[in-house]
């Protein structure tokens, strides 16, 4: 057999070990063990094997992902999730809509400490949906809102994604953070902007709520202001270079777990749960990113990346062609595949390819963070819709997902405009010393 038929035999194999449910982790361990004993011998397959496993858990740099995970977590417990939605419940809550945009706001201010999905949909819809409810907003655009807002976390820096593309790659992950910040803004003013219209069509939908003083809301702004200081120390420390992300993530752990003994809403047990809950999805992290690391060589010693360049070469495709060809892929994948194992699976094979066009690394880092963003909103995989239906379980799945359309639109709205405006991702990284 060819290197290349068995490196096309391997990414069918592993498709199909996906579906049967096999843990994405070991499933690309297994298939790169196996393809490597074939090329290169079982003894050196099974060497290569521990060496990355045991070097991804000792790879210092990794410890970016735990911090910021760890991060996550502890700012659930820590309550900060309450007091964002609060604050914007108190700020746009007496408009058509206004909760609907209320949770947009604390999803985009949770996004800021957390850099996971479901965790932002999840942290913010169970505090939003029982609101919008009490005000009897249609469930459809309250679900559907929860749902596709959930996706700033995995765009607004930290985000898990943009730490493991960096690592796969060799891109600054400082860069790569501020890269999403006015992306990961746009697509909330986007989110607010569709809110708003499906308001305007349909004033039933999102009833007003009840209205705040210019004092009351003065004074409600104090809950946003934990998530401005800390985003802003991370991100100002990253553009002035004054540390790493490495030591941005333990600034920020340390950060939430400051803030929540201040405000004496992080309790002892909350401490030793939101410490339970990063460490387990660190590692469950750090296993996928090892078994990339196995197949990744083994589709490496294949020669699949080097013909794909080779090909577009020969084909002399126009580069924008090829990206939308490139970014179609990721779409189709993201309705099947939950998106950080789509990124580690494909990314070592894709991104030769993005090197020999000459396109920008840090905005297609971008752009594949945000078409993922679409992968976890759209079904049949659509994770982030799970999660909502399991806090809302009298809501059909058909209705969140009819919910998510308006919202859809907006986001496959702002990958073009990226795509005519390629600044707005390339901007603030170019003024990033580290």
């Amino acid at each position: 057999m060819s290197p290349i038929l068995l490196g096309v035999s391997g990414i069918i194999a592993l498709l199909i070990l996906f579906l049967l449910g096999m843990p994405i982790a070991w499933a690309m361990a297994i298939i790169g063990v196996v393809g490597c004993s074939i090329i290169v011998g079982p003894e050196a397959a099974m060497r290569l094997l521990a060496n990355d496993f045991v070097s991804t858990f000792s790879n210092e740099t990794l410890a970016v992902i735990t911090m910021f995970i760890v991060m996550g977590t502890l700012a659930y417990h820590s309550g900060i999730s309450n007091r964002l939605y609060s604050t914007a419940h108190k700020l746009v809550g007496h408009m058509r809509g206004g909760l609907a945009m209320a949770t947009v706001l604390a999803c985009a201010g949770f996004a800021a400490m957390c850099g996971s999905s479901t965790a932002t949909a999840a942290s913010i819809g169970k505090i939003a949906l029982g609101e919008m409810k009490k005000y009897n907003y249609n469930p459809v655009l309250a679900t559907g809102c929860v749902t596709s807002a959930g996706t700033l976390g995995i765009m607004i820096p930290p985000s898990t994604i943009f730490i493991v593309y960096g690592l796969l790659t060799c891109e600054s992950i400082g860069r790569l953070f501020v890269a999403g910040i006015i992306p990961g803004f746009l697509i909330a003013a986007v989110f607010t902007l569709v809110v708003f219209i499906i308001c305007k069509i349909h004033p039933e939908y999102g009833p007003a709520g009840p209205s705040y003083t210019f004092k009351e809301k003065l004074v409600a702004m104090g809950g946003f202001l934990d998530a401005v200081i800390l985003f802003t120390l991370l991100i100002g420390g990253l553009l002035a270079g004054w540390f790493g992300p490495n030591a941005a993530g333990g600034i920020g752990a340390a950060g939430i777990i400051a803030i929540g003994v201040v405000r004496r809403q992080l309790s002892w047990a909350g401490l030793k749960q939101g410490l339970k809950e990063g460490l387990m999805a660190s590692t469950m992290v750090l296993c996928i990113i090892a078994g990339a690391t196995v197949f990744g060589k083994f589709i490496t010693l294949t020669t699949v990346p080097q013909m794909l360049v080779v090909l577009l070469g020969e084909a002399s495709v126009n580069p924008t062609i090829t990206i939308l060809l490139i970014l179609g892929g990721y779409f189709i994948g993201g309705c099947f595949m939950d998106s950080l194992p789509l990124v580690v699976l494909t990314v070592p094979i894709i991104f030769p390819t993005i090197l020999s066009l000459g396109i920008d690394p840090i905005w297609f880092g971008v752009m594949i963070v945000l078409i993922v963003e679409i992968g976890v909103i759209t079904p049949p995989v659509g994770v982030n819709a799970y999660v909502i239906k399991g806090i809302a379980p009298e809501v059909p799945l058909s209705d969140i997902f009819k919910g998510i359309v308006p919202f859809l639109v907006g986001l496959i709205a702002v990958v073009f405009i990226l795509m005519l405006f390629p600044i707005i991702a390339t901007w603030l990284p170019s003024l990033v010393t580290y």
